[in-house]
């Protein structure tokens, strides 16, 4: 869902979620921003629930330091009952250090803190809800082996994913955890008017300097990439596959779900 994307009423985002449960989909997906025009994404997603039945619900991700341990846990349970036991939680560090002045949270701290709120939620938060730990360090890749049921990938061309779903079941095999992680994958689109997505795209990663260019070039603005993109991750045993909207327009949901059927 469009949750991030400036100018994103509740009335968008309650038809999107409406749209979305009709299918072909399987999850609806929220990102986590703090310093910017967003909406909170555990607000969002149980406003989806509430107008929803079938679909599941995920952060992807969201950014947990910014949050006490028992105020998550707190946050992950209530919007698993809410939803009928529909949620998935992807957490993550982030990278955006704005948001944690914001919060008045330590970046420095900020893996520490992570490892110590997902020890939390399989003790005292968990109450069913699937979790996963995003991130490219083998810190990260450690943590989601040790406390999660998946890994949720960053993005990028299907070889990245590739190349990160390796690492992932291997630091799973060297903890001797039984069966593989679920794999969760990501990309952005914009079906109906490309420019405005790549612009969002842009400015949303501007704290990424020039390689916010090269995040808003991967932007999926044709049935054709979403197709090779959805195939690509499909072939490296992507498990869920969560595309993005970089537009804050309700035809999207209809625009995909064309593509996809």
């Amino acid at each position: 869902m469009p949750n991030t994307t400036p100018g994103t009423t509740g009335e968008l985002l309650a038809g999107w979620a409406r749209r979305a449960d009709e299918g072909p989909f399987s999850t609806l997906a929220v990102l986590d921003r703090l310093v910017y025009d967003a909406l909170d994404p555990f607000l969002s997603l149980a406003s989806a629930a509430s107008v929803t039945s079938r679909i599941g619900l995920a952060t992807m991700i969201a950014i947990g330091p910014l949050r006490s341990p028992a105020v998550l846990a707190q946050q992950a349970r209530s919007l698993h009952t809410l939803s009928g036991g529909r949620f998935t939680l992807g957490l993550g560090v982030g990278a955006r250090e704005d948001d944690y002045e914001a919060a008045n949270a330590d970046v420095r701290t900020r893996g520490a803190r992570l490892s110590e709120q997902l020890a939390h939620l399989r003790v005292h938060g968990e109450g069913g809800v699937e979790l996963l730990v995003g991130g490219g360090s083998g810190a990260a890749y450690a943590r989601m082996a040790r406390y999660a049921h998946g890994y949720a990938h960053g993005g990028g061309p299907p070889r990245a994913f590739a190349s990160a779903a390796a690492r992932a079941r291997a630091a799973w095999h060297d903890l001797e955890r039984p069966g593989a992680p679920k794999l969760w994958g990501q990309g952005y689109f914009a079906l109906g008017d490309p420019d405005r997505g790549s612009a969002y795209l842009r400015d949303y990663y501007a704290f990424t300097g020039p390689f916010a260019e090269n995040i808003a070039a991967a932007n999926l603005t044709s049935a054709r990439a979403v197709k090779d993109f959805v195939r690509g991750y499909e072939a490296e045993g992507c498990d869920e596959l969560v595309l993005l909207p970089t537009v804050a327009d309700p035809a999207e949901v209809e625009r995909l779900a064309e593509v996809l059927s």
